[in-house]
């Protein structure tokens, strides 16, 4: 069944994608690579108190990379277990000492901090949010933001009239090198299609095979493939090309109700986006961008440590990017920082246009397909 999701490219997700790139260009044999890039550039700014929901590893990933970025400093920690999250404050506290809450009211009327990083369950976003928003706190949301595009409007509403910030977590979407891509689409001329693709066997999906069901593999904490892993493919899709024009989604059930994976096809004028994407099995192979005069290459969607372009006609290979930054989350931080601290609007409007446009698209997908989470019920 074909999805109408909305009409041509949205100018304020694309409009600044086409930037003049800088290449290095290579023979057909020889490699030889872009500058070395480590780390990204780091503004000096007044550093942001921050606190965490959730002690999952992405959150002691995004405290860690935020703490080597020189941006953010943490100062409180929330968890339902009073002994998780002092361990959690003990390994990030940077010889500091982060208030402990076991409540998120609690944490949000905190007055020492200025935002609130989250990474709950799914399908907690939206109420540890909101409180947060509503205390007067930014709040950078891990994705997938919300459950359902209503929440994530609410969530918007109350940042705007609450006169903070509210930032989706798409960290792959700051890459250098992701950026070195999207930089790269004019040397295509017209495109004709695109290949993006993110599988990763999940080890919690050993659980459900054995009967249980794990968070992120539950309806109930509005869980699956889609929006933890395919999300990565479709927001790299709708920021390197727009909105789709339509999308259809054939994915794998488990035995837990929710998607285990399966291929997105996003249709635009004129050409189709395939998005593979699965926890229930790994994927190696590349992911590409092709053109009238030539493809672009890369590794992968996120983690993206090679960005090439290979003529059709010559097959010469074309070096872009440089080396990927040594930890993953921090060029989010650094770029959140820069948002929160400059009070860039304008930027931010961007991402909330795009965080809408892909839960637009994902909250469609999963409905055609039957699957509900608990709080749609």
């Amino acid at each position: 069944m074909t999805n109408q999701i909305s009409a041509a490219p949205s100018k304020s997700i694309t409009s600044h994608i086409h930037t003049k790139p800088h290449f290095i260009t290579v023979s057909k044999l020889i490699t030889i690579p872009a500058l070395p890039r480590t780390s990204p550039k780091i503004n000096s700014y007044t550093m942001i108190d921050f606190g965490v929901i959730g002690t999952s590893t992405i959150s002691h990933n995004f405290a860690a990379h935020a703490h080597a970025s020189g941006q953010w400093n943490l100062r409180a920690v929330y968890s339902r277990s009073k002994v998780t999250a002092q361990a959690f404050a003990s390994k990030h506290g940077q010889g500091q000492s982060p208030k402990i809450y076991t409540t998120i009211e609690g944490l949000a009327g905190d007055e020492s901090i200025q935002a609130v990083y989250i990474a709950s369950p799914n399908s907690l976003h939206y109420s540890h949010a909101k409180t947060c928003l509503e205390g007067g706190k930014h709040v950078i949301l891990e994705k997938p933001s919300t459950s359902t595009s209503a929440e994530l409007a609410t969530l918007f509403a109350a940042a705007h009239s609450h006169g903070v910030l509210l930032l989706e977590a798409h960290r792959h979407l700051q890459e250098a090198n992701f950026k070195a891509l999207r930089s790269g689409l004019p040397l295509l001329g017209a495109i004709y299609g695109a290949s993006l693709t993110y599988a990763s066997y999940s080890s919690r999906y050993d659980a459900v095979l054995a009967g249980a069901e794990p968070n992120i593999f539950s309806l109930e904490f509005s869980g699956g493939s889609l929006v933890d892993i395919g999300v990565y493919g479709v927001a790299a899709a709708i920021a390197l090309f727009g909105p789709p024009k339509s999308a259809t989604y054939d994915p794998v059930i488990v035995a837990t109700g929710v998607d285990g994976g399966g291929p997105v096809v996003l249709r635009y004028e004129g050409f189709a986006v395939t998005v593979l994407q699965s926890k229930c099995y790994t994927s190696t192979a590349p992911s590409e961008v092709y053109g009238e005069k030539g493809t672009l290459r890369v590794n992968g969607v996120t983690d993206i440590d090679s960005v090439e372009f290979v003529d059709a006609k010559t097959k010469a290979v074309t070096k872009l990017g440089g080396e990927k930054c040594k930890y993953n989350l921090m060029e989010e931080c650094v770029e959140f920082a820069r948002i929160i601290n400059s009070r860039d609007h304008e930027e931010a409007a961007k991402l909330e246009t795009l965080s809408k446009e892909v839960l637009k698209v994902t909250e469609k997908l999963r409905k055609d397909n039957g699957i509900i989470f608990a709080v749609e019920r």
